[in-house]
């Protein structure tokens, strides 16, 4: 074949000729360079190839990470993982093989991007975020993602998702906010982890977190000072207090002392606050994960002290009363899974008092389904949005649609087992949930997520809208 004949079949001529006249009306001082990028846009971008490989979560427990491949480039996305239930929520594929990993191991998920999902994807354009998130559900076949694995089609969802941003040369939180039809563009009030109890710890603390809420800053950069900064007083006052071995953190960075008294938790981190000189600028927040010590109807408190278990338990009521009290005492302005998570009937009880804000975690486990009941029964006020609970990038921009319709609280959060991927950190701004729980303002797999909106924040410049004050109502 002559030059002029593959110049001809492939209409070079015409294209090349076409970018010239671009540059020459673009006057691009670099033609070169324009006339390169004007060819690159010329070519519509599709996935060319799929890979993944099974790495480690910040618990040293195996997950999914995936290349995915286009014309752009390579981008790349891990799935978080952690202990999931799977009654409600999608479900994780293990090898289950106790030799290897513990029986952890991830290389099946592994093999069906490879074989199966990656046959189905090459060739589609990566732009077309349901159109890939609806060909992996309708190759799993199954309601709760488990022939597939959660942790196979999500790594992909969201590797795919990188792509198309790229694809239309935006950033990720605002493709995301186009595949949302959002135009508001939101940065989170961080919910910063700074104890920890619960399974996540080994302490004897019964609720799983306390978190601290900035909610009086001005900007996110402000708001992640105010955290880290509590954090460290907080490290001082345990430290005068119980030793430095009551420093020992939990798997979300929050801090362990071996007490059992939430009222002496909270007392630490008020006089944390209080160090810092912020004050009324701070809120907190508890996930009480209330499922984990729930024993038939009755709650126990101290099922973590081997020689106090089960003589003091606590009826629904008895928690209701309590929390009223914690509300009163503390400025708590948000509880996560108050009950357990069938115990509908005192969650909506607690939540129709108004005293804060009722986050459904366990209760609803980002289920579709789930979240319709919490709606029509006034359950709760506010969705925990994971996505590895429900799968995909589209479906967990429909379940924040929900419940942003219901007008509800909408908290972006992480999982227990993390990676370096900050992609929550684009999902909680470019769906403007108004809130992020992403762990301590310590250890890389959270501060991923945090350092990653402070750059988005950067990035907006004078257009960066932090939720502050109207962290529950943002748009």
């Amino acid at each position: 074949m002559s030059v002029q004949d593959y110049l001809d079949n492939h209409m070079l001529s015409r294209k090349i000729e076409d970018a010239v006249n671009a540059a020459v009306r673009a006057k691009a001082p670099d033609p070169v360079l324009y006339i390169s990028n004007h060819m690159r846009k010329a070519i519509p971008s599709v996935i060319t190839k799929v890979k993944a490989r099974q790495i480690l979560d910040s618990r040293g427990i195996p997950t999914v990470e995936v290349d995915l491949h286009t014309n752009k480039g390579m981008f790349r996305a891990s799935a978080p993982s952690s202990d999931l239930s799977g009654m409600y929520e999608a479900v994780e594929l293990r090898d289950g093989d106790k030799g290897s990993y513990l029986g952890n191991s991830v290389i099946r998920a592994v093999k069906n991007v490879n074989e199966k999902i990656s046959e189905a994807l090459v060739g589609m354009d990566p732009t077309l975020q349901s159109q890939i998130d609806q060909a992996m559900i309708e190759l799993d076949r199954t309601e709760k993602k488990g022939e597939l694995g959660v942790n196979a089609i999500l790594a992909v969802s969201i590797a795919a998702c990188k792509a198309g941003a790229a694809q239309k040369e935006v950033p990720l939180y605002k493709h995301i906010a186009d595949l949302s039809g959002k135009s508001q563009l939101t940065l989170p009030v961080p919910a910063f982890t700074v104890i920890s109890g619960g399974k996540r710890a080994g302490n004897n603390l019964a609720i799983q977190e306390i978190m601290v809420l900035p909610i009086g800053a001005n900007r996110f950069e402000e708001a992640l000072q105010m955290g880290s900064e509590t954090y460290h007083h907080l490290k001082a006052v345990i430290t005068e207090k119980y030793g430095a071995h009551g420093c020992n953190v939990g798997e979300d960075g929050g801090f362990a002392p071996n007490i059992s008294s939430i009222k002496e938790v909270l007392d630490l981190v008020k006089e944390a606050i209080s160090r810092t000189g912020y004050n009324e600028q701070i809120k907190l927040a508890i996930d009480v994960a209330a499922t984990d010590f729930c024993i038939g109807t009755k709650y126990d408190l101290d099922y973590k002290s081997a020689n106090k278990s089960g003589q003091n338990f606590k009826s629904g009521q008895d928690m209701t009363e309590m929390y009223k009290e914690l509300c009163n005492e503390y400025p708590i302005v948000s509880i996560e899974d108050p009950f357990d998570k069938e115990d509908w009937e005192h969650t909506k009880k607690f939540s129709g008092l108004g005293i804060c804000q009722v986050v459904g975690d366990d209760l609803i486990m980002s289920n579709p389904k789930r979240i319709k009941r919490a709606i029509e029964e006034s359950t709760c006020n506010a969705l925990l949005v994971k996505i590895n609970q429900i799968g995909t990038v589209t479906e967990a921009i429909e379940v924040v649609k929900l419940a942003k319709d219901a007008h509800w609280g909408v908290v972006t959060s992480h999982r227990c087992g993390e990676t370096e991927d900050s992609f929550i950190a684009d999902l909680s701004v470019g769906l403007s949930t108004g809130q992020i729980k992403a762990g301590a303002p310590c250890r890389g797999e959270r501060l991923a997520k945090y350092n990653q909106l402070l750059r988005i924040e950067e990035e907006l410049g004078d257009n960066a809208f932090y939720a502050g004050e109207d962290w529950r109502e943002s748009p």
